[in-house]
């Protein structure tokens, strides 16, 4: 049995605490703040409860899989799953609107011919059986392997079959989500609609890899999902099933320095001068990993390099108490799409925001997040610079902001405003307390092709040192943080020579 130290309680640790475990390890979790669940958390007030992270679940397949393997009881023994349905309403500029069946093509096809006209269903349905075959291309080496620096799936050719595309006497095929948009969907409108799925995973549409046609297939193929009581409830079951197969958690723990020994990684040091010695270090970001190995590179020569956390942008989630109860047949996620588009998308090149911006809108028809059926719980989220690039702590800068979300919201859910008796804003500042991520930064799913984005590995160049979670290998998002917890789990357990789930 090897004792085994983990640094953080987000859910990719917390996944690979309750694997450890179950090999019959002694895991012992070291989190600064005073809970688990990471980016995964609620806010609560007057008796209403709102999600400041993920507000949906995609492939709940990876969880569902975590608790077979860990204990006889499955995921929908401890949390309730309801499908989200429709997946999503989406209001464009123009002010037309449709509304997208979940996990089914020919209806989504059925709902964009009727809502943007004929043949534009057709042209988002060919699209999203060109990105199964960059879904299929990559699914293995990029999700469920560990990152090997020889896979040229991943760092080489484009994996998206792009259409070809004369223009001016050249052919060319897209390189880029833009590029698809404007080249194979042929209507600003299913531009925007597969724009919104780059940013709301914290994507630039026009320098994401054509390979980012995964993300929205991955919600087509295998549905969106609402976990009863919201997503906090996902990240309460993962640490009850940690808790149960003997995961010991100290909170307030703040993790200062990694210990090695011999070459290795021999435990951690502590903020109030406390020594843990471990077999194995399970670690967080990158970048938190240099700093608690001063004059160290965790990532050694060959290693793929370590994006620059800090450079990624953030989110603002505003969390609206409303008077009034929710209308029947609401949708539970809209998108109401920014009239501007182009100066949107500078928030990924210059320290602003944008004046008009994309925001999500999450309204679950749940009564665990409400006082009672006449008010209503919202959360309305925007895609923002992180506070490494744009004070945040400006004397009214989140508010101002904060009041051009509620003013979009306000296309989708008319008399909103009137309706608000109170809000809570939270900023990057309160995701880089929460998380510890450089400036509040979101980290975006690691992504195949020349132009992807792949995250350091979950081993280190130090033996006994591995990295877990949304900033390595393979990336941010609640998928991601499972599939990264079950691969560290397989290089500890099973050795380098892990290849994965079979």
């Amino acid at each position: 049995m090897a004792r085994i130290a983990v640094i953080g309680a987000g859910m990719g640790a917390m996944a690979a605490a309750a694997r450890l475990a179950v090999a019959g390890h002694r895991v012992v979790v070291y989190e600064r703040t005073e809970t688990y669940g990471g980016a995964v958390r609620r806010f609560e007030r007057d008796g209403f409860g709102f999600d400041t992270g993920p507000g949906v679940l995609p492939l709940p397949a990876v969880w569902r899989d975590l608790f077979l393997k860990t204990g006889k009881e499955p995921l929908e023994d401890c949390v309730r799953l309801t499908q989200v349905d429709p997946s999503s309403r989406h209001v464009f500029a123009d002010g037309t609107e449709v509304s997208l069946p979940n996990a089914s093509r020919a209806g989504v096809v059925a709902a964009l011919d009727e809502a943007l006209g004929s043949g534009a269903g057709q042209r988002w349905g060919d699209f999203l059986v060109r990105a199964r075959e960059a879904w299929d291309r990559t699914r293995r080496p990029l999700l469920e392997e560990p990152l090997w620096p020889n896979w040229a799936v991943l760092a080489g050719r484009e994996p998206y079959p792009a259409v070809p595309h004369k223009r001016l006497l050249r052919t060319r095929r897209a390189a880029t989500l833009a590029e698809i948009g404007a080249w194979e969907l042929r209507d600003p409108r299913l531009a925007a609609l597969l724009a919104g799925h780059a940013l709301g995973y914290g994507l630039d549409p026009g320098t994401a890899p054509a390979s980012a046609a995964v993300l929205p297939y991955l919600e087509h193929a295998f549905g969106v999902w609402y976990v009863d009581g919201g997503t906090r409830e996902l990240a309460r079951a993962v640490y009850e099933r940690c808790v149960r197969r003997r995961v010991e958690f100290v909170f307030g723990a703040e993790v200062t320095g990694v210990l090695e020994k011999d070459g290795r990684a021999a435990g951690v040091e502590l903020a109030d001068g406390r020594v843990a010695e471990a077999d194995t270090v399970v670690g967080t970001g990158p970048w938190r990993l240099r700093g608690l190995l001063p004059g160290r590179e965790p990532y050694g020569p060959g290693a793929v390099e370590p994006t620059a956390e800090g450079l990624f942008p953030g989110r603002v989630v505003v969390c609206l108490a409303l008077r009034g109860g929710r209308e029947p047949g609401a949708a539970h996620r809209t998108v109401v799409h920014s009239p501007d588009a182009a100066a949107e998308l500078d928030l990924f090149t210059a320290a602003g925001t944008p004046e008009r911006p994309t925001v999500r809108i999450d309204r679950p028809d749940d009564p665990a997040l409400r006082p009672d059926a006449a008010h209503e719980s919202m959360v309305v989220t925007a895609t923002v610079p992180s506070a490494a690039g744009y004070d945040w702590s400006a004397p009214g800068a989140a508010d101002a902001f904060a009041d051009r979300m509620a003013a979009a919201a306000e296309r989708a859910v008319p008399g909103l405003r009137e309706r608000v008796l109170w809000r809570e804003v939270r900023t990057p500042v309160h995701t880089e307390r929460e998380t510890g991520a450089v400036g509040g930064a979101v980290p975006p799913p690691s992504l195949a092709g020349a132009e992807g984005t792949l995250h350091p590995s979950n081993s280190t160049a130090i033996p006994g040192l591995f990295g877990v979670g949304g900033w390595s290998h393979p990336g941010g998002g609640l998928p991601h943080a499972g599939m990264s917890g079950a691969l560290v789990a397989g290089l500890i357990v099973e050795g380098p020579d892990f290849r994965g789930s079979q």
